[in-house]
């Protein structure tokens, strides 16, 4: 197996941008953080750290949900929000409500939960729970992710069903390879724009791991 050097490329928010400007701007887009524990060719052993998450559930077949999810998680960050603001208790309480951006991220998590798949978009880190703005969509909400132990392995490639289930089974022969207990489902991580190269695209399939 080949093994890939970590490359920052383009958040899902830059449609219509130049594939050069795409690859400049992806180095500013925060992804997120995990400790490299090992390293086996292609497959990695991460700890992430608790992060906040948008998520939103979908039912479907797996390539078909991933696009409805992003466009609800996709509009949540673009300003589908209620920003609230409480005003000190004097007289009058006043409250207002307002649209806010939010930085787009990398990557879009999908895995599957109770017959259904939960599609995320971590939080930028300079964001608590009470600092987000609130989802309009009922459909979409915030929650805290504990920090996990994953298996990881990158590979480049359309987000093709195929691509990903080869993937998955690669890492699933390292884990029982490595005596390694899975401690839950399959996450397919996407950290490129659809119009993105099939070539250059990040994809990434991660499964949590008990401790070893």
């Amino acid at each position: 197996m080949k093994t890939f050097k970590y490359l920052g490329l383009a958040g899902i928010a830059l449609l219509g941008v130049s594939s050069l400007a795409v690859t400049k701007s992806a180095m500013a887009i925060e992804k997120a953080t995990y400790i490299v524990l090992e390293k086996e060719d292609d497959v990695e052993i991460r700890q992430y750290e608790p992060q906040i998450v948008a998520e939103t559930y979908v039912e479907g077949d797996l390539e078909a949900v991933g696009d409805e999810g992003f466009r609800r998680l996709y509009d949540f960050i673009s300003g589908d929000n209620r920003q609230k603001q409480s005003i000190s208790m004097t007289a009058p309480v006043g409250q207002e409500a307002k649209s806010e951006k939010i930085a787009m991220t990398a990557p879009v998590g999908q895995e599957k939960k109770d017959h259904r798949w939960r599609i995320t978009f971590h939080m930028p880190a300079e964001y608590t729970l009470e600092s987000l703005p609130e989802p309009t969509d009922p459909r979409v909400k915030l929650v805290r992710d504990p920090g996990r132990l994953m298996a990881a392995i990158r590979y480049s490639g359309t987000w093709s069903e195929a691509g990903y289930e080869a993937n998955r089974a690669l890492l699933e022969a390292f884990i029982e390879k490595r005596g390694l207990i899975k401690a839950g489902e399959p996450v397919w991580a996407r950290y490129d724009p659809p119009f993105m190269p099939w070539f250059l695209r990040r994809n990434e399939v991660l499964i949590p791991i008990e401790k070893f």
